[in-house]
């Protein structure tokens, strides 16, 4: 037997669940969801008795919203967000040297999106709210956790004083910074640097300026941040200089003063929040321990400069729920599990790497330095490449795995496509209903291919390996390319390639099929007549 923790006394009252989730935040909500549409058992537990109403993350990415997708959430998530929304970059005389806004809707959904935090979790709770196999329970605090090789002991206490004791197969820390999973618990390192200079973050409603985009204002006598939210709310992020105390910076006069110079009529402002934050850059050193994870905040932290921090953790909630869910349905070998380490750590040290090279530049306070760097990006801003570049967010590191989730070391198998994200267009099925290519996947593997039967000579089992692992099969064909009226028949489910970017994306990359994994990364992809070795080598490689 393995311990995390000391062991106590067991009390009289002891709840059972597949998954214990501490911390009830955007990512531990999110998870909640995911396990919800997969079917396992899970109870979250929060520590604060309602959602805070602080002002934190703002941006969502095209990511995310894929994943808001699979849980069946998107669509009320988008309904209090600010699609498409630009950042610019301005220079230290307020000159614009920079504009990103991508046009590229790759993964189903925009890249750069606006949303107010405690709106999307409220949102996310309600969605709790489908599954009768998910709960949620506000003021209680984790006190311990105890594992052993059949699952995890967890001791809580609620706002009452009342103990108990939780009996969870698997246990997730998404209890933020201060983690009590990761720091009193787990005894993590976590690895990275707490910047010097504090920030003052202001919101009030009532937008005083006509500004719909993100500005980064690089001026070094106060760099600052200025963007729109939902609802006519206008946020403004400055940075404090040493000897400024950040609660005194607080103080109402303080506050006005710093917006004084930004809005004509300070006075008129109705601040509804402010609060000084610490930029953080650091990783656990280990996401998974046993049968106890990390994600989100608890796991790592980012510097807000690339708005990545809050979307970082929403790709941990991603990859690891299909996970659990393969393991604790007897689908997955459970050592499995250790992938969600190798295939997120890596990709979060690159988003942290690249935010703090955006702070580094962008919140310079040396005038000559700053002036070098104006004069540097004003001169290159016009270069086509260096434009599309920065535009369409090609600087933005893309998740690639190799881990043993995916398949690496089979020559017959395109290695290099392996371990990326798929595309997401809109399919037609078989009864003309257009939508999206993961609302017709389904939380499943899908073993796609492109007009043609990859699994024609296959070996009569593999059809049912496949189906007891959990994945379907789907022929894509261009779009009309049957007669009129007529529902096309094919040895799997059949989909018309509505957007014929499927056409596009399976001429370009050569291949003929992809095995795709629940979160919509590339578990495998070949040609046609290979396909039925390597999809069984997978499944030898996985499956339990």
């Amino acid at each position: 037997m393995s311990a995390v923790g000391q062991q106590q006394a067991v009390p009289a009252q002891v709840m059972q669940a597949q998954v214990l989730i501490v911390g009830a935040g955007p990512v531990g909500v999110t998870l909640g969801n995911l396990l919800g549409t997969y079917g396992v058992s899970t109870l979250l537990i929060e520590r604060n008795l309602d959602v805070l109403d602080y002002p934190r993350a703002v941006g969502i990415d095209d990511e995310a919203l894929r994943t808001f997708q699979s849980a069946g959430m998107a669509d009320a998530i988008v309904r209090d967000v600010i699609q498409n929304v630009p950042m610019r970059m301005y220079t230290a005389d307020r000159r614009c040297f920079a504009e990103i806004q991508p046009t590229t809707r790759e993964f189903g959904w925009y890249r750069r999106n606006l949303f107010s935090q405690p709106l999307g979790e409220a949102t996310l709770r309600l969605g709790l709210r489908r599954f009768e196999h998910v709960s949620l329970r506000s003021g209680v605090e984790l006190l311990d956790l105890v594992q052993d090789e059949a699952g995890v002991q967890a001791s809580i206490i609620d706002e009452h004083g009342a103990q108990a004791t939780l009996r969870a197969q698997y246990v997730v820390g998404c209890d933020g910074g201060r983690s009590t999973v990761r720091e009193k618990i787990l005894k993590l390192p976590y690895e990275g640097k707490t910047h010097p200079a504090k920030w003052v973050v202001i919101e009030c409603d009532g937008d005083p300026l006509d500004a719909p985009y993100t500005a980064l204002h690089c001026e070094p006598q106060r760099p600052y941040v200025c963007l729109a939210l939902p609802y006519g709310v206008r946020r403004w992020e400055f940075m404090l200089f040493p000897g400024e105390d950040g609660e005194q910076m607080l103080a109402p006069e303080k506050v006005r003063e710093l917006l004084r110079e930004h809005v004509r009529d300070v006075d008129a402002l109705n601040i509804i929040r402010a609060r000084v934050y610490t930029h953080n850059s650091r990783v656990a050193g280990s996401l998974v321990c046993g049968r106890i994870c990390l994600a989100g905040d608890a796991a790592h932290i980012t510097p807000p400069w690339i708005g990545q921090g809050l979307n970082a953790g929403l790709r941990d909630a991603f990859n690891l729920a299909w996970k659990l869910a393969w393991v604790l349905q007897g689908r997955m070998k459970p050592e499995l599990l250790a992938s969600y380490h190798e295939e997120r750590h890596a990709h979060v040290k690159a988003m942290i790497d690249l935010a703090d090279l955006f702070g580094a530049v962008l919140s310079q306070k040396n005038r000559l330095l700053a002036w070098c760097r104006d004069k540097f990006f004003l001169a290159i801003k016009d270069i086509p490449r260096v434009r599309d570049y920065v535009l369409q967010m090609k600087f933005k590191p893309m998740p690639s795995f190799s881990s043993q989730a995916v398949m690496q070391d089979d020559a017959r198998n395109r290695s290099d496509l392996v371990g990326r994200m798929f595309l997401q267009s809109l399919v037609e099925n078989g009864a003309g209903e257009v939508m999206r290519l993961d609302d017709l996947c389904g939380g499943r593997f899908v073993l796609l291919s492109w007009r043609c039967d990859v699994l024609a000579a296959a070996e009569p089992g593999l059809r049912s390996r496949m189906q007891a692992f959990g994945c379907d099969y789907l022929q894509g064909v261009r779009s009309r390319s049957g007669p009129r009226g007529q529902v096309l028949a094919g040895a799997g489910v059949v989909i018309q390639d509505y957007e014929n970017k499927l056409n596009a994306w399976f001429k370009e990359k050569g291949v003929d099929w992809v095995l795709l994994r629940p979160d919509r990364f590339i578990a495998a992809a070949g040609r046609a007549g290979d396909a039925p070795e390597v999809v069984a080598r997978y499944l030898d490689q996985v499956a339990a």
